[in-house]
């Protein structure tokens, strides 16, 4: 366990990474004592962020995926089981929250999107609920988790996959992709070509128009570009910061109980924001793809 403040808080920042390292590699723990040299390439869990580092592109943070994906279990199998349960009668509490959950989503996407895609609403359901789950998890006290972890023989475990840019960049990633495939669907490389190279401006002169088309296809390119890159880091750096306040809150001792309750019950609002940001971003930008201008 981290002897120091310096070494708590870089212990549960730190994500359980698996990677290669090379032969020859001077492996040390968490303290800098030496444990040995590798004679050969290794596929191993990393024991120091130093060594996650030397591992390189190809290395996986373990704990995020395992995270994302059984969130994304739950949030499957749960409305799995709620949609065929479902009754017209009196419904039961679990499905009046779902069915909250999907009126308040299809309500989003109805006030965002005027396009005609059947993709729309269940992407929207999908990336709010799955996000929220993986936030809702910042709740949970921060030695919780990591001390079962240690006794486990796992030298880190982060729960928090929103926490990770690896997490939330891939899923902002993914919604470009969809955004850039909608997008050739529905306008054609011709269409595509239009929306970036004759807006924001435009002229009837044919001279002036062509001048003004390096202008557009420069300003709409850092424009595209920037959108998957705000995305997920906006949702990383916000809860990043959140995670971050939870653990220096830890480090107080028993005092920390009344920060830590004002600090979740502000943070409820947080977490639920983020994934409604990331929602509505996400329609938002399925709908420009699909509007003419």
């Amino acid at each position: 366990m981290a002897s120091t403040a310096s070494q708590y808080i870089q212990h549960h920042l730190q994500n359980l990474t698996f990677g290669q390292l090379p032969a020859g590699y001077e492996r040390v723990d968490a303290y800098g004592e030496h444990i040995g040299t590798l004679t050969e390439p290794t596929w191993t869990f990393a024991k120091t962020a130093a060594e996650a580092k030397d591992m390189g592109f190809w290395a996986i943070n373990v704990d995020s995926l395992f995270w994302s994906v059984l969130l994304g279990l739950v949030f499957i199998l749960l409305f799995r089981y709620v949609a065929k349960k479902a009754t017209s009668g009196t419904p039961g509490m679990l499905q009046n929250v779902i069915e909250t959950i999907v009126e308040f989503v299809d309500t989003s996407v109805k006030e965002s999107f005027h396009g005609k895609n059947p993709l729309i609403a269940p992407l929207a359901l999908t990336i709010f609920v799955w996000v929220f789950f993986m936030n809702l998890l910042d709740l949970l006290p921060v030695d919780w988790i990591p001390g079962l972890a240690t006794l486990a023989g796992l030298p880190y475990m982060k729960i928090v996959p929103s926490t990770d840019p690896n997490i939330t960049m891939s899923m902002s990633l993914s919604v470009f992709g969809l955004m850039i495939f909608f997008w050739l669907k529905v306008k054609g490389p011709s269409g595509m070509f239009a929306d970036l190279a004759m807006h924001p401006f435009n002229s009837k002169n044919p001279v002036l128009k062509a001048i003004l088309i390096p202008v557009n296809l420069l300003l709409e390119t850092v424009s595209l570009i920037a959108k998957p890159i705000s995305l997920g880091l906006r949702l990383f750096g916000n809860m990043y910061a959140g995670e971050l306040i939870f653990i220096l809150i830890a480090m107080i001792g028993l005092a920390q109980l009344p920060l830590h309750f004002g600090w979740a019950v502000l943070h409820i609002l947080v977490i639920t924001l983020q994934a409604y940001i990331f929602m509505v971003l996400t329609i938002v930008y399925m709908s420009m793809v699909h509007e003419d201008h």
